[in-house]
């Protein structure tokens, strides 16, 4: 199962970051969508898991239809925690102790990777309106959906825009 994260797009989903996550089986947004449009195309391109950013307002985004400000998903044997802003997850041990092996933010723009014993966490960075000098950036990976293992960790992919 490839998996492709990625946050912050802010009204701008960039045909690189459409690219570069081409193939993946599930598509996971971070939050910042934008605005009601970007969110269309988010759908459009199959990304079905989207929380809720800072930025996403009006009922498209925080009506009863909304996005949810938290999303917890089963990918196979994987579980995952999807928030917006790092500060909303629980510690790396208790996600780990509840046997959280992913967990996906975004909100600083600023893409990283880190691992506790078994527990990822991942924020993929920003693929929209570029800020400062930070890279536009996407992460993949591949996972053994049936074992919940890695094929691939989780990894950075920066864009050339």
């Amino acid at each position: 199962m490839n998996i492709g994260l990625f946050s912050d797009t802010h009204g701008l989903l960039r045909p690189e970051a459409v690219a570069a996550l081409e193939g993946c089986d599930v598509l996971i947004h971070a939050g910042d969508v934008g605005d009601r449009e970007t969110l269309e195309e988010l759908h459009a391109m199959g990304c079905r898991h989207v929380v809720r950013g800072n930025v996403d307002h009006g009922a498209w985004a925080s009506g009863a239809d909304g996005l949810p400000l938290r999303l917890e998903l089963e990918l196979g044997a994987l579980r995952v925690v999807v928030v917006h802003d790092r500060a909303e997850l629980e510690p790396p041990d208790e996600l780990a102790a509840r046997g959280v092996g992913l967990a996906v933010f975004g909100h600083s723009h600023r893409p990283a990777v880190e691992r506790h014993a078994d527990l990822w966490l991942v924020n993929p960075g920003s693929c929209g309106p570029r800020r400062f000098r930070l890279p536009v950036t996407v992460a993949r990976a591949e996972l053994d959906a049936a074992s919940g293992k890695w094929i691939r960790a989780p990894e950075i992919v920066e864009l050339e825009v």
